[in-house]
């Protein structure tokens, strides 16, 4: 037979016959010793214990039913406050039925078909989520035009001993829904957003260069014309806007306001580019905004980073800055090269005074070294050489174009047999005295060897890319020019200011020159008056062309490799070339790679080309435009970069086939957005 389980009531009327049965031994015990006194004692535990015997047997039933009646009312009491509490509540199972709601839960959902079903209520709740177990989820989401946070809260329907009810599944959970109406609150919130302060700065880029193209009795008057654009489009926007100095402006305006700047996408910079009063060369405007940070100091901090940026990739352009991310604009027209040599100079007697007092110095390029970060490299040694220090060029690889002119340096008894060294042996030579210069590249995650910008403190740059979002930082001095060809040409230029000038010796101005040509395509790219004029300086020194062109020939494979590229090129939207590399038997793919994107802009109606190779696991992108789109933007949006004209992109992970597509979706959203057509 089954024993039946004591209930709490019957253990607690139980304790006293268990404390009597204890004193009757102790009078039992008392009679041993004291038989009187145990007769005066036994009475009252037998009056006890007939209190205790009438208590358990006739008092229970109707304790249990006091009890019983006590916790129903407890029962409807709760369940009274839960329905009648303010906040909307129900109980729903694992697939989102509504088992039962509050008051304040059924006025929200009337008799609607949906409110039966929290699944169907709030289309972002989705069913796994209910089937999350020992955390509290919270959701924002939309129900009749108002704004809920839900709280999802899964427990289980069990007894007190941990079983559960017969009515239920032993496995079956309930999920307690909370919703908060935060309607007015986001409202409230986006009203503050709205009233945050945006600070810009507009830099007038090429106002020098405009000016002297006109009359002067007309200078004024495109000054004027100028202002009254930048003036009236801030204006329109109701924004305030200061002049700081001639070609240079800032603004403040609510960030209400300022979306209406992004969605026409800084017209002004097509706008000014009208003004037209004589001047062959159009005006273009640099603008750097700043937002989203918790101080106008910050915000400030953000313009002034922004309009760097800007100048740095080559002006023409806005660029958007906030507390997340960096976004840009414009960048459409041509970088017009600076007639004046002052900055070339300036930067010049700049790195002579920083090496005064070094004593070594590193130089360092881009991984898979090319002409130009050669050239460039060979240049900063020849300048560290005249000026009495040591110097090492680092390279981890060779490639297969620069080999002919490395070898050049190594069999040359004019040159150290450590001028090359590479990354390993240049990270123990650093000290507080090393100075690093780092060419062709401002950008940490491409560079030979990463290890070195953590390691030395003196960091020099010299680069001729539009700059990204990802720069080297801490730099003590940088010099970037996108209006140059190639940083063998403002290496070129600086040789010139460097003590009393630099005699160049035959192998660096080869490579050096090599990296103007290679770089600017035989002078047809990125080329204006200074790149001939460093060119002439090169050839001055003793630059052989015959040599070069000796050097730069192709072999047999690569030359088939480029023509099967653009025999089974394929054409998109009719304007965008795409086509592939196969790499094997090719000294270097990436390589032919540039040079068959470089061929397929020779076709007619061809807009840009973009050109894959698979090699060494990792997807190398070379494309090319002339004039008609900004492959720079292209590249940046998979993670690389270079010149409006001339960019790449490296990919680690995907197929070429799924890199192909990828890139014409982001051709696609520059369509659509108005970069690109």
């Amino acid at each position: 037979m089954k024993k039946k389980t004591q209930s709490v009531i019957d253990i607690y009327l139980a304790w006293p016959i268990v404390i009597i049965a204890i004193l009757l031994l102790g009078d039992i015990v008392l009679w041993l010793t004291e038989p009187r006194g145990a007769l005066i004692l036994l009475p009252f535990i037998l009056i006890a214990t007939a209190f205790a015997l009438l208590l358990y047997f006739t008092r229970q039933s109707k304790l249990q039913g006091a009890l019983q009646a006590y916790a129903i009312g407890a029962c409807e009491v709760h369940t009274t406050i839960f329905d009648e509490m303010p906040t909307p509540y129900c109980m729903v199972d694992e697939r989102g039925n509504v088992l039962w709601a509050n008051r304040s839960f059924r006025e929200i959902a009337g008799n609607r078909p949906d409110a039966r079903n929290i699944l169907q209520m709030f289309p972002n709740i989705h069913k796994e989520m209910l089937e999350e177990d020992d955390v509290i989820l919270e959701i924002h989401s939309d129900y009749q035009d108002r704004k809920y946070l839900v709280d999802l809260m899964r427990t289980a329907v069990t007894t007190e001993d941990g079983s559960a009810p017969s009515l239920y599944a032993p496995d079956q959970k309930t999920i307690a829904v909370y919703l908060r109406d935060e309607t007015e609150e986001t409202v409230l919130r986006t009203q503050l957003n709205q009233e945050h302060i945006v600070i810009g700065l507009v830099y007038i880029d090429n106002y020098d260069e405009v000016r002297e193209q006109i009359e002067e009795v007309r200078r004024s008057l495109l000054t004027a014309l100028i202002d009254r654009k930048i003036s009236h489009y801030i204006s329109s926007v109701n924004g305030l806007i200061y002049k700081l100095e001639k070609d240079k402006y800032v603004f403040i305006l609510k960030e209400q306001y300022f979306d209406r700047m992004l969605q026409d996408r800084f017209s002004i910079l097509e706008e000014v580019k009208n003004v037209n009063i004589g001047n062959e060369m159009a005006v273009t405007l640099s603008i750097g905004i700043g937002y989203g940070a918790d101080s106008y100091q910050k915000n400030y901090e953000y313009a002034h980073t922004s309009i760097d940026m800007a100048l740095g990739r080559g002006g023409d352009q806005a660029v958007v800055k906030s507390n997340e991310n960096l976004t840009y604009f414009g960048g459409k027209t041509q970088t017009q090269e600076k007639a004046t040599r002052v900055k070339a100079r300036v930067k010049a007697q700049a790195f002579q005074e920083l090496l005064e007092t070094r004593d070594r110095v590193l130089v360092m390029g881009h991984a898979n070294s090319d002409v130009d970060c050669l050239g460039a490299s060979a240049g900063v040694y020849r300048m560290v050489t005249e000026l009495g220090k040591r110097c090492y060029i680092v390279e981890n690889t060779v490639t297969a174009p620069i080999l002919p002119l490395k070898e050049r340096f190594l069999q040359s008894a004019d040159y150290p047999e450590d001028m090359f060294i590479t990354g390993a042996q240049a990270l123990q030579m650093v000290d507080n005295s090393t100075v690093l210069v780092v060419v062709d590249c401002n950008r940490p995650s491409i560079i030979d060897e990463p290890d070195l910008l953590r390691a030395c403190k003196t960091i020099v740059v010299f680069d001729h890319h539009r700059q990204s979002s990802e720069t080297i930082q801490g730099a003590v001095l940088s010099y970037c020019e996108p209006y140059a060809s190639s940083a063998c040409e403002m290496i070129a230029e600086m040789m010139q200011y460097i003590a009393d000038g630099i005699k160049v010796k035959g192998p660096e101005a080869d490579a050096m020159y090599g990296g103007i040509v290679i770089d600017s395509q035989e002078f047809t790219v990125q080329t204006g008056v200074r790149t001939f004029e460093a060119a002439a300086y090169l050839r001055r020194c003793g630059a052989d062309i015959t040599r070069i062109r000796k050097i730069f020939r192709e072999n047999f494979k690569d030359y088939q490799a480029k023509a099967a590229a653009i025999s089974s090129a394929e054409i998109y939207r009719d304007a965008y070339a795409f086509s592939t590399i196969e790499p094997k038997g090719l000294e270097s793919p990436t390589v032919v790679c540039a040079q068959a994107a470089n061929e397929l802009l020779n076709i007619r109606g061809i807009k840009a080309s973009i050109v894959l190779t698979l090699y060494n696991d990792i997807i190398y992108v070379s494309a090319r435009s002339i004039d008609e789109m900004n492959v720079q933007v292209l590249m940046e949006k998979l993670g690389g970069g270079g010149h409006r004209t001339i960019a790449g992109a490296q990919l680690r992970e995907g197929s070429l086939p799924e890199a192909i597509a990828t890139i014409k979706q982001a051709i696609d959203e520059m369509i659509k957005e108005g970069e690109a057509s």
